[in-house]
């Protein structure tokens, strides 16, 4: 499969194969909180478990940095839910930050 590095772009981060972008996960950080909200990968990339491995290593980068974790985006949700070894980092969506992701977006 090649190298699959990680990079952290202005809103997203992103992991690449050989060169090319594979699969994003797009966050924006409010109060101390990154809030997941969208991931995606190209469809001649899925399958091979690269939305997963990004998820992780973006989740343990924010660790790092001390932030929580709000999954507004289903994957990063089923995610957390699925590895309780992040569950200590996360907060419930609020109406609050849903507004807050949409005025962001525009």
């Amino acid at each position: 499969m090649g190298e699959t590095p990680v990079t952290q772009e202005a809103d997203r981060f992103v992991i690449s194969v050989n060169g090319t972008k594979a699969a994003l996960t797009m966050f924006a950080d409010h109060d101390g909180r990154r809030v997941f909200f969208h991931t995606e990968t190209k469809a001649e990339f899925g399958g091979r478990g690269l939305a997963t491995q990004l998820i992780r290593e973006v989740l343990d980068q924010t660790r790092e940095r001390g932030l929580r974790v709000v999954p507004l985006c289903p994957m990063v949700a089923k995610f957390v839910s699925d590895h309780a070894e992040y569950g200590d980092m996360v907060e419930p969506p609020t109406g609050e930050l849903n507004e807050w992701v949409r005025r962001h977006l525009v």
